[in-house]
């Protein structure tokens, strides 16, 4: 890290704006609704069934983008200085995301069990001070909202001095841009105490962004997968779902990042290969801790062979599902960690890309299979409509970001400060004397 060099002159880049994209998101969401409106009328159940599996995958993923900036931003990273901004980009989806929640605030017998069994069951009836709706609502409301704010707020922190140094230099700027721009430069500061604020202010919120994502994920993985077998848990859940989506998040912020630079000549020098190297050995990291986290929750389960802590687990393993629970080891584990075990493949955009892409499917069977078989009453067990649904949230994700990447710069042109103790440290090296 200590020889990693950023320009001292970093140029002005966005992703170039496209009719065709958004004409293509556009048809996405509509057959996105169309599918969700020809389910629902079919079989409503499952209709909402496909609608919570795919919002706790977009969900997933793009605050699990977030919270690896906030990871590096508390280890003061600097590999990523030319891919942080598209890591920030996924916070544009987050607004989204919040109000794509409120739908399923209604769901009631239809999705959760124990609202019935909470009228005979003794074991669902002492979980009733956690398992009833007006609390679900109101810790999944504000936790939501919390989370999204505070990763949206990091991002504008992050947004602001570049925004002034656009200003300062009067550049030519299209119509929107101007106007947020002028939006988020009220009441500056100058240029030097903006940056000075920002990197002070990321550096104390990180540490609590991290924490509130882990609080709030888990809450989320209790509430909308693991209660669905009201009398079973697992103490490691929670961390195997945000640990998960953190690892989406590395997963989408690689394709997108090899996305930019397949648009630009600029993004493509600025965006290295050493920068896919880290995204790289990041994302393979991740496919073993994954592994990890799955094994040290199911070998509990096979060494205590108790009734109530097998049954999670009986049910992913039998018929239907037997092959999709493979498959997803397969996608989760077997591939990536083979494909990119070596070098080679980190460093090479199409198969970072690649492999990156087979991670973000299996992780969506993943969300699938935490959901599904638990309420699933007959009929297939992955049909058509499911990924269908999944294309509306599918066209809201890509045209959040990619509107995020045309509309604020792709680059952070400014870079945090480096401590004091880590430029000495630097400059020791360079003189040749032991650090």
């Amino acid at each position: 890290m200590a020889q990693m060099h950023i320009p001292p002159e970093i140029p002005v880049r966005y992703l170039p704006r496209s009719t065709g994209a958004n004409a293509f998101f556009a048809v996405l969401i509509v057959l996105g609704l169309a599918a969700f409106g020809w389910t629902f009328f079919q079989d409503s159940e499952r209709a909402w069934r496909a609608y919570v599996v795919n919002w706790l995958f977009f969900t997933s993923v793009a605050t699990g983008a977030m919270a690896l900036m906030a990871a590096t931003t508390i280890t003061k990273a600097r590999w990523n200085w030319s891919v942080r901004r598209v890591g920030l980009a996924f916070s544009a989806f987050l607004p989204i995301s919040f109000l794509l929640l409120l739908p399923m605030l209604g769901l009631r017998e239809g999705y959760f069990p124990w609202i019935e069994a909470m009228a005979y069951d003794p074991i669902v009836q002492k979980k009733a001070a956690y398992l009833n709706i007006p609390f679900l609502i109101v810790r999944n409301v504000v936790g939501v909202a919390v989370l999204c704010m505070v990763f949206v707020y990091m991002a504008y922190l992050a947004l602001r001095p570049d925004l002034g140094l656009i200003k300062g230099e009067n550049r030519a700027l299209d119509p929107e841009r101007t106007r947020w721009v002028e939006r988020l430069t009220q009441g500056w500061r100058g240029q030097e105490k903006e940056e000075v604020r920002s990197h002070k202010l990321l550096g104390r919120l990180a540490p609590a962004a991290v924490i509130l994502y882990a609080v709030v994920l888990s809450i989320v993985s209790f509430d909308w997968a693991m209660s669905l077998e009201p009398h079973w848990f697992s103490t490691i859940f929670g961390a195997w779902f945000f640990m998960g989506a953190l690892w989406g998040g590395v997963a989408a912020t690689a394709w997108a990042t090899v996305y930019a630079k397949n648009r630009d000549p600029d993004l493509n020098k600025l965006m290295g290969p050493q920068q896919l190297h880290d995204l790289g050995k990041l994302t393979f990291a991740f496919s073993v801790f994954w592994a990890y986290l799955f094994w040290s929750q199911y070998i509990v389960i096979w060494y205590g062979k108790l009734p109530w802590e097998q049954e999670w687990i009986i049910h992913r393993s039998e018929a239907p599902w037997t092959g999709l629970t493979l498959l997803t080891l397969v996608l989760c584990f077997v591939v990536p960690f083979a494909g990119l075990l070596g070098r080679k493949a980190k460093m090479t955009p199409w198969s970072l890309r690649l492999f990156a892409t087979v991670i973000l499917v299996g992780l969506w069977l993943e969300r699938y299979l935490l959901v599904v078989p638990s309420i699933h009453h007959g009929g297939p067990a992955l049909g058509l409509m499911e990924p269908a649904i999944g294309l509306l949230f599918l066209g809201l994700f890509l045209w959040s970001v990619r509107w995020f990447l045309t509309t604020f710069p792709a680059i952070q042109l400014w870079q945090p400060m480096v401590e004091p103790e880590a430029l000495e440290a630097e400059v020791r090296q360079e003189e040749g004397a032991p650090a």
